[in-house]
């Protein structure tokens, strides 16, 4: 009895373990930060940014387009399981090339506008995120597209090839 008393309590203690975990910080960009598919420097572009935290590695990934990010958590291979996905608040940007460097959001919170004419930071079209799901019906209002939870972005809107004759702009 008493060892199955000690097996439920190391049982317990581990679940608790699991759910005591606090996902981490998101990371400020910084002039430094590359980003992972391409290794270009993710600040040197405009549009919306995204961080990738994973379990046991102390840096997040960092992408120069939130497409990219979507692409990532939606292939199949991963260097680890994903704790943390933080994406630019486009409504708190101070400018399209200027989305900021410490206005991040919880993707799993975000509304997303998918399917729009804006051009992404690497020219790609940009799956674009706001914290307020007002401000990216607005968005979708000027630039085209529909408003989306991350679940809810198509794989087609970030895995697909890129149309290179399809007109894209640069939000103002």
């Amino acid at each position: 009895m008493k060892r199955l008393i000690l097996v439920a309590a190391l049982i317990l203690s581990a679940c608790q373990e699991e759910a005591d975990k606090v996902p981490p910080a998101p990371v400020e960009l910084t002039e430094a930060a590359l980003s992972y598919f391409c290794q270009m420097n993710v600040a040197e572009h405009g549009g919306p940014k995204g961080q990738i935290h994973l379990d046991g590695f102390p840096a997040p990934l960092f992408f120069a387009q939130v497409r990219d990010l979507a692409a990532y958590v939606k292939g199949p291979e991963r260097d680890a399981d994903i704790t943390a996905i933080y994406v630019s608040d486009m409504g708190a940007a101070a400018s399209w090339e200027h989305p900021g460097s410490s206005n991040w959001i919880d993707a799993r919170e975000a509304h997303f506008v998918v399917g729009s004419k804006a051009a992404g930071g690497m020219g790609a079209p940009e799956v674009v995120p706001f914290a307020s799901q007002e401000e990216a019906a607005r968005f979708a209002k000027r630039y085209g597209g529909a408003v989306a939870g991350f679940e809810s972005i198509p794989d087609d809107a970030v895995l697909g090839p890129v149309d290179l004759d399809q007109k894209l702009e640069t939000p103002s």
